[in-house]
Protein backbone atom coordinates (compact mmCIF):
# COMPACT_ATOMS: atom_id res chain seq x y z
CA UNK A 1 0.00 0.00 0.00
CA UNK A 2 1.57 3.39 -1.20
CA UNK A 3 -0.02 6.83 0.02
CA UNK A 4 -0.40 7.23 -4.08
CA UNK A 5 -3.47 4.73 -3.31
CA UNK A 6 -4.94 6.63 -1.00
CA UNK A 7 -7.98 8.68 -2.20
CA UNK A 8 -7.54 12.21 -0.98
CA UNK A 9 -6.22 13.34 2.29
CA UNK A 10 -3.27 15.20 0.93
CA UNK A 11 -2.79 17.11 4.24
CA UNK A 12 -2.45 14.13 6.54
CA UNK A 13 -0.65 12.15 3.76
CA UNK A 14 2.30 15.20 3.73
CA UNK A 15 1.92 15.05 8.21
CA UNK A 16 3.21 11.79 7.90
CA UNK A 17 5.39 11.71 5.72
CA UNK A 18 7.54 15.04 7.33
CA UNK A 19 7.28 12.85 10.89
CA UNK A 20 9.27 10.32 8.93
CA UNK A 21 12.12 12.44 7.25
CA UNK A 22 12.29 14.82 10.36
CA UNK A 23 12.86 11.36 12.32
CA UNK A 24 9.81 12.71 14.58
CA UNK A 25 7.84 8.90 14.73
CA UNK A 26 5.83 8.82 17.44
CA UNK A 27 5.82 5.37 18.73
CA UNK A 28 2.27 4.82 19.94
CA UNK A 29 -0.27 6.86 17.01
CA UNK A 30 -3.95 7.29 17.32
CA UNK A 31 -5.90 7.27 13.87
CA UNK A 32 -9.11 8.46 14.18
CA UNK A 33 -12.47 9.08 11.80
CA UNK A 34 -15.87 7.84 10.65
CA UNK A 35 -15.58 4.91 8.61
CA UNK A 36 -14.51 4.77 4.75
CA UNK A 37 -12.11 8.10 4.64
CA UNK A 38 -9.15 5.23 4.36
CA UNK A 39 -7.63 5.12 8.13
CA UNK A 40 -6.49 1.76 7.77
CA UNK A 41 -5.30 1.88 4.35
CA UNK A 42 -3.13 5.12 5.56
CA UNK A 43 -1.61 3.40 8.36
CA UNK A 44 -0.50 0.62 6.39
CA UNK A 45 1.04 3.30 3.73
CA UNK A 46 2.53 4.89 6.38
CA UNK A 47 4.02 2.04 7.88
CA UNK A 48 5.27 0.89 4.59
CA UNK A 49 6.73 4.24 4.03
CA UNK A 50 8.49 3.70 7.20
CA UNK A 51 10.13 0.46 6.64
CA UNK A 52 11.27 1.20 3.10
CA UNK A 53 14.73 1.02 1.75
CA UNK A 54 14.69 3.71 -1.10
CA UNK A 55 11.52 6.12 0.07
CA UNK A 56 11.75 9.53 -1.59
CA UNK A 57 10.25 12.81 -0.25
CA UNK A 58 6.87 11.70 -1.70
CA UNK A 59 6.12 7.67 -1.38
CA UNK A 60 7.31 4.93 -0.81
CA UNK A 61 9.43 3.12 -3.81
CA UNK A 62 6.75 0.16 -4.35
CA UNK A 63 9.95 -2.15 -5.60
CA UNK A 64 12.41 -3.11 -2.91
CA UNK A 65 11.74 -6.41 -0.79
CA UNK A 66 10.37 -4.66 2.09
CA UNK A 67 7.40 -2.77 -0.29
CA UNK A 68 7.14 -6.01 -2.07
CA UNK A 69 6.32 -7.78 1.09
CA UNK A 70 3.66 -5.18 2.64
CA UNK A 71 2.00 -5.07 -0.96
CA UNK A 72 1.16 -8.80 -0.30
CA UNK A 73 1.05 -8.08 3.56
CA UNK A 74 3.51 -10.69 4.46
CA UNK A 75 6.40 -8.27 5.84
CA UNK A 76 7.53 -10.36 9.22
CA UNK A 77 7.96 -6.89 10.67
CA UNK A 78 4.04 -6.19 10.27
CA UNK A 79 1.46 -7.18 12.73
CA UNK A 80 -2.57 -6.99 12.88
CA UNK A 81 -4.98 -6.88 15.40
CA UNK A 82 -8.67 -6.62 14.57
CA UNK A 83 -11.71 -7.83 16.01
CA UNK A 84 -12.68 -12.03 15.99
CA UNK A 85 -15.55 -14.33 16.50
CA UNK A 86 -15.38 -17.31 18.34
CA UNK A 87 -16.50 -20.48 16.33
CA UNK A 88 -16.85 -24.30 16.78
CA UNK A 89 -12.96 -24.13 15.30
CA UNK A 90 -11.73 -21.43 17.59
CA UNK A 91 -12.99 -21.43 21.49
CA UNK A 92 -10.35 -18.85 22.29
CA UNK A 93 -9.85 -16.61 18.58
CA UNK A 94 -6.57 -14.37 17.87
CA UNK A 95 -6.24 -12.29 15.08
CA UNK A 96 -4.03 -14.60 13.24
CA UNK A 97 -6.56 -17.39 13.10
CA UNK A 98 -8.10 -15.26 10.95
CA UNK A 99 -5.16 -14.08 8.82
CA UNK A 100 -5.51 -15.32 5.64
CA UNK A 101 -8.85 -14.01 5.45
CA UNK A 102 -8.02 -9.98 6.48
CA UNK A 103 -5.34 -9.81 4.26
CA UNK A 104 -7.81 -11.58 1.31
CA UNK A 105 -10.32 -8.27 2.52
CA UNK A 106 -7.55 -5.31 2.42
CA UNK A 107 -5.92 -6.82 -0.55
CA UNK A 108 -9.26 -6.53 -2.57
CA UNK A 109 -10.67 -3.52 -1.12
CA UNK A 110 -9.06 -1.94 1.40
CA UNK A 111 -12.13 0.71 2.03
CA UNK A 112 -14.55 -2.28 4.12
CA UNK A 113 -16.23 -1.81 7.06
CA UNK A 114 -16.88 -4.09 10.40
CA UNK A 115 -19.87 -5.71 8.96
CA UNK A 116 -17.76 -6.68 5.62
CA UNK A 117 -15.32 -8.16 7.62
CA UNK A 118 -17.68 -10.06 9.46
CA UNK A 119 -19.30 -11.17 6.45
CA UNK A 120 -15.77 -12.61 5.35
CA UNK A 121 -15.23 -14.75 8.73
CA UNK A 122 -18.74 -15.74 8.64
CA UNK A 123 -20.17 -14.35 12.24
CA UNK A 124 -24.02 -15.29 13.01
CA UNK A 125 -25.21 -14.42 16.37
CA UNK A 126 -21.94 -13.36 17.99
CA UNK A 127 -20.83 -9.89 18.94
CA UNK A 128 -17.01 -9.99 17.45
CA UNK A 129 -14.20 -8.13 19.60
CA UNK A 130 -10.68 -8.43 20.72
CA UNK A 131 -10.55 -10.80 23.33
CA UNK A 132 -8.39 -10.66 26.66
CA UNK A 133 -5.72 -13.33 25.48
CA UNK A 134 -5.28 -11.85 22.44
CA UNK A 135 -2.66 -9.26 24.73
CA UNK A 136 -0.61 -12.16 25.08
CA UNK A 137 -0.15 -12.34 21.42
CA UNK A 138 0.92 -8.91 21.09
CA UNK A 139 3.57 -9.06 24.03
CA UNK A 140 4.99 -11.88 22.11
CA UNK A 141 5.18 -10.83 19.01
CA UNK A 142 6.85 -7.39 20.03
CA UNK A 143 8.74 -9.05 22.56
CA UNK A 144 10.97 -10.08 19.18
CA UNK A 145 14.06 -8.80 17.74
CA UNK A 146 12.68 -7.31 13.94
CA UNK A 147 13.54 -9.35 11.39
CA UNK A 148 14.04 -6.77 8.50
CA UNK A 149 13.44 -3.04 9.41
CA UNK A 150 14.03 -0.60 11.66
CA UNK A 151 10.64 -1.02 13.38
CA UNK A 152 8.41 -3.41 14.36
CA UNK A 153 4.35 -2.30 13.43
CA UNK A 154 1.08 -3.76 15.54
CA UNK A 155 -1.59 -2.51 13.72
CA UNK A 156 -4.67 -2.25 15.86
CA UNK A 157 -7.99 -1.57 13.84
CA UNK A 158 -10.85 -0.27 16.02
CA UNK A 159 -9.17 -0.71 19.55
CA UNK A 160 -12.29 0.24 20.67
CA UNK A 161 -13.55 -3.40 20.11
CA UNK A 162 -10.97 -4.42 22.84
CA UNK A 163 -11.58 -6.25 25.83
CA UNK A 164 -10.58 -4.35 29.00
CA UNK A 165 -7.98 -6.71 30.34
CA UNK A 166 -6.45 -6.41 26.72
CA UNK A 167 -6.44 -2.53 26.85
CA UNK A 168 -4.91 -2.43 30.03
CA UNK A 169 -2.46 -4.47 29.03
CA UNK A 170 -1.99 -2.92 25.47
CA UNK A 171 -1.43 -0.03 27.91
CA UNK A 172 1.46 -1.04 29.50
CA UNK A 173 2.64 -2.15 26.46
CA UNK A 174 2.44 1.69 25.18
CA UNK A 175 3.76 3.32 28.75
CA UNK A 176 6.93 1.00 28.29
CA UNK A 177 7.27 0.16 24.97
CA UNK A 178 9.66 -2.39 23.52
CA UNK A 179 12.95 -0.73 21.50
CA UNK A 180 11.40 0.74 17.62
CA UNK A 181 8.16 -0.15 18.50
CA UNK A 182 5.18 1.45 16.42
CA UNK A 183 1.76 1.18 17.48
CA UNK A 184 -1.08 2.71 15.16
CA UNK A 185 -4.20 2.34 16.20
CA UNK A 186 -7.38 2.87 13.65
CA UNK A 187 -10.14 4.01 15.56
CA UNK A 188 -14.08 4.98 14.61
CA UNK A 189 -15.11 6.00 18.52
CA UNK A 190 -13.01 7.89 20.58
CA UNK A 191 -14.97 7.71 23.33
CA UNK A 192 -15.04 4.06 23.39
CA UNK A 193 -11.32 3.66 24.36
CA UNK A 194 -10.48 3.77 27.84
CA UNK A 195 -8.77 7.23 28.56
CA UNK A 196 -5.00 6.29 29.70
CA UNK A 197 -4.38 4.81 26.84
CA UNK A 198 -6.38 7.68 24.43
CA UNK A 199 -4.00 10.28 26.53
CA UNK A 200 -0.70 7.93 25.38
CA UNK A 201 -1.32 8.48 21.67
CA UNK A 202 -0.34 10.35 19.13
CA UNK A 203 -4.22 11.69 17.62
CA UNK A 204 -3.87 11.47 13.78
CA UNK A 205 -7.24 12.77 12.64
CA UNK A 206 -8.31 11.79 9.34
CA UNK A 207 -11.24 13.55 7.75
CA UNK A 208 -14.08 13.08 5.22
CA UNK A 209 -12.51 12.56 1.27
CA UNK A 210 -12.79 16.22 -0.04
CA UNK A 211 -15.47 15.89 -3.23
CA UNK A 212 -13.30 16.26 -6.01
CA UNK A 213 -10.75 13.44 -4.89
CA UNK A 214 -14.32 11.63 -4.22
CA UNK A 215 -15.29 12.44 -7.55
CA UNK A 216 -12.21 11.12 -9.30
CA UNK A 217 -11.71 7.93 -7.16
CA UNK A 218 -15.92 6.90 -8.50
CA UNK A 219 -15.38 8.10 -11.78
CA UNK A 220 -13.66 5.10 -12.37
CA UNK A 221 -16.07 2.90 -11.31
CA UNK A 222 -17.23 0.65 -14.19
CA UNK A 223 -20.41 0.88 -12.49
CA UNK A 224 -21.03 5.01 -12.45
CA UNK A 225 -21.28 5.19 -16.46
CA UNK A 226 -25.17 5.84 -16.24
CA UNK A 227 -24.66 7.18 -12.96
CA UNK A 228 -25.42 11.12 -11.57
CA UNK A 229 -21.67 10.90 -9.84
CA UNK A 230 -22.30 14.53 -8.65
CA UNK A 231 -24.97 13.51 -6.30
CA UNK A 232 -23.71 10.12 -5.47
CA UNK A 233 -20.41 12.13 -4.06
CA UNK A 234 -23.28 14.53 -2.18
CA UNK A 235 -24.79 11.86 -0.49
CA UNK A 236 -21.63 9.36 0.46
CA UNK A 237 -20.54 12.49 2.50
CA UNK A 238 -16.99 11.46 2.16
CA UNK A 239 -17.68 8.19 2.74
CA UNK A 240 -16.27 5.62 0.01
CA UNK A 241 -17.87 2.08 1.82
CA UNK A 242 -21.26 4.79 1.66
CA UNK A 243 -20.65 5.54 -2.19
CA UNK A 244 -20.28 1.79 -3.01
CA UNK A 245 -23.04 0.73 -0.65
CA UNK A 246 -25.59 3.08 -2.87
CA UNK A 247 -23.91 2.32 -5.99
CA UNK A 248 -24.43 -1.19 -5.65
CA UNK A 249 -27.75 -1.11 -4.02
CA UNK A 250 -25.97 -3.23 -0.41
CA UNK A 251 -28.16 -5.76 0.59
CA UNK A 252 -27.57 -5.09 4.32
CA UNK A 253 -28.49 -1.55 4.03
CA UNK A 254 -31.89 -2.66 2.08
CA UNK A 255 -32.81 -4.87 4.69
CA UNK A 256 -31.89 -2.13 7.69
CA UNK A 257 -33.90 0.42 5.45
CA UNK A 258 -36.67 -2.05 4.97
CA UNK A 259 -37.25 -2.76 8.75
CA UNK A 260 -36.87 1.00 9.75
CA UNK A 261 -40.20 1.69 7.52
CA UNK A 262 -42.12 -1.48 9.19
CA UNK A 263 -41.31 -0.22 12.28
CA UNK A 264 -42.13 3.24 11.85
CA UNK A 265 -45.61 2.33 10.41
CA UNK A 266 -46.60 -0.47 12.66
CA UNK A 267 -45.82 1.78 15.60
CA UNK A 268 -47.76 4.77 14.21
CA UNK A 269 -50.89 2.75 13.51
CA UNK A 270 -50.41 1.04 16.62
CA UNK A 271 -50.26 -2.42 14.95
CA UNK A 272 -49.51 -3.98 18.02
CA UNK A 273 -49.70 -8.19 16.90
CA UNK A 274 -47.29 -6.76 13.73
CA UNK A 275 -45.56 -5.18 15.91
CA UNK A 276 -44.40 -8.83 17.93
CA UNK A 277 -43.64 -10.33 14.49
CA UNK A 278 -41.35 -7.73 13.33
CA UNK A 279 -39.32 -8.13 17.25
CA UNK A 280 -38.98 -11.66 16.50
CA UNK A 281 -37.72 -11.18 13.38
CA UNK A 282 -35.33 -8.34 13.84
CA UNK A 283 -33.91 -10.27 17.59
CA UNK A 284 -33.09 -13.06 15.51
CA UNK A 285 -30.49 -11.77 13.25
CA UNK A 286 -27.31 -11.79 15.07
CA UNK A 287 -25.82 -9.00 17.61
CA UNK A 288 -23.63 -7.20 15.54
CA UNK A 289 -26.32 -6.67 12.75
CA UNK A 290 -28.96 -5.35 15.59
CA UNK A 291 -26.10 -3.00 16.19
CA UNK A 292 -25.63 -1.75 12.74
CA UNK A 293 -29.60 -1.62 12.17
CA UNK A 294 -29.81 0.84 15.26
CA UNK A 295 -27.15 2.99 13.97
CA UNK A 296 -28.76 2.93 10.29
CA UNK A 297 -32.38 4.02 12.20
CA UNK A 298 -30.69 6.94 14.29
CA UNK A 299 -29.49 8.27 10.92
CA UNK A 300 -32.69 8.34 9.31
CA UNK A 301 -34.22 9.65 12.29
CA UNK A 302 -31.96 12.89 12.29
CA UNK A 303 -32.01 12.91 8.62
CA UNK A 304 -36.19 13.47 8.61
CA UNK A 305 -35.96 15.83 10.70
CA UNK A 306 -33.46 17.72 9.26
CA UNK A 307 -35.64 17.13 6.13
CA UNK A 308 -38.07 19.69 7.42
CA UNK A 309 -35.96 22.28 7.15
CA UNK A 310 -36.28 22.37 3.53
CA UNK A 311 -32.78 22.61 2.75
CA UNK A 312 -32.07 20.28 -0.10
CA UNK A 313 -28.23 20.47 0.39
CA UNK A 314 -28.23 19.26 3.69
CA UNK A 315 -30.12 16.30 3.22
CA UNK A 316 -28.19 12.36 2.25
CA UNK A 317 -31.01 10.14 1.56
CA UNK A 318 -30.80 8.05 -1.35
CA UNK A 319 -33.91 8.29 -3.58
CA UNK A 320 -35.57 5.38 -2.07
CA UNK A 321 -35.04 6.97 1.56
CA UNK A 322 -35.87 9.77 0.31
CA UNK A 323 -39.52 8.59 -1.22
CA UNK A 324 -40.19 7.51 1.98
CA UNK A 325 -39.05 10.82 4.11
CA UNK A 326 -40.96 12.90 2.40
CA UNK A 327 -44.43 11.62 4.12
CA UNK A 328 -42.83 10.76 6.72
CA UNK A 329 -40.55 13.61 7.96
CA UNK A 330 -43.49 15.31 9.29
CA UNK A 331 -43.74 13.19 12.18
CA UNK A 332 -40.26 13.62 13.75
CA UNK A 333 -40.30 17.00 15.00
CA UNK A 334 -38.63 18.65 17.86
CA UNK A 335 -41.25 17.09 20.31
CA UNK A 336 -40.04 13.89 19.81
CA UNK A 337 -36.34 13.55 18.06
CA UNK A 338 -34.47 13.90 20.68
CA UNK A 339 -36.45 10.92 23.04
CA UNK A 340 -36.56 8.70 19.97
CA UNK A 341 -32.75 9.19 19.32
CA UNK A 342 -32.26 8.44 22.84
CA UNK A 343 -34.49 5.32 22.85
CA UNK A 344 -32.57 3.97 19.92
CA UNK A 345 -28.68 4.87 21.33
CA UNK A 346 -30.45 3.05 24.81
CA UNK A 347 -31.30 -0.05 22.28
CA UNK A 348 -28.00 -0.06 21.20
CA UNK A 349 -26.57 0.20 24.56
CA UNK A 350 -28.38 -2.96 26.28
CA UNK A 351 -27.49 -5.02 22.98
CA UNK A 352 -23.37 -4.11 23.29
CA UNK A 353 -23.70 -5.78 26.68
CA UNK A 354 -25.27 -8.91 25.76
CA UNK A 355 -29.43 -8.08 26.97
CA UNK A 356 -31.68 -10.64 25.46
CA UNK A 357 -33.05 -8.98 22.08
CA UNK A 358 -36.40 -9.45 22.19
CA UNK A 359 -36.87 -7.59 25.19
CA UNK A 360 -34.81 -4.96 24.25
CA UNK A 361 -36.58 -4.64 20.64
CA UNK A 362 -39.95 -4.88 22.23
CA UNK A 363 -39.15 -2.32 24.73
CA UNK A 364 -37.85 0.00 22.15
CA UNK A 365 -41.12 -0.64 19.97
CA UNK A 366 -43.53 0.39 22.60
CA UNK A 367 -41.38 3.49 22.85
CA UNK A 368 -41.86 4.44 19.93
CA UNK A 369 -45.48 4.02 19.65
CA UNK A 370 -45.74 6.24 22.64
CA UNK A 371 -42.99 8.92 20.94
CA UNK A 372 -44.43 8.53 17.39
CA UNK A 373 -47.34 10.64 17.60
CA UNK A 374 -45.97 13.47 19.87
Amino acid sequence: MQFKDIIGQEATKKQLRRSVLESRISHAQMFYGTEGVGKLALAIAYAQYISCANRTEEDSCGQCPSCKKYEKLIHPDLHFVYPVVKTPKYKDPVSDHFLNEWRETIIKEPYFNIEQWFDNIGVENAQGMIYSHESDEIIRKLSLKTFEGEYKVMIIWLPEKMHVVASNKLLKMIEEPPSKTLFLLISEDLDKIIGTIRSRTQLVKVGKIDDQSMLEAIQRWPETANYDVNKLVHLAGGNLIQARNLLLKDEHQAYYFQKFVELMRLTYSRKLLELFDWVDEVSAVGRERQKLFLNYSLRLIRENFILNFKQPDMSYLSNEEMNFSQKFSPFINERNVIKISEELERAHQHISMNGNGRIIFMDLALKVVKLIRL
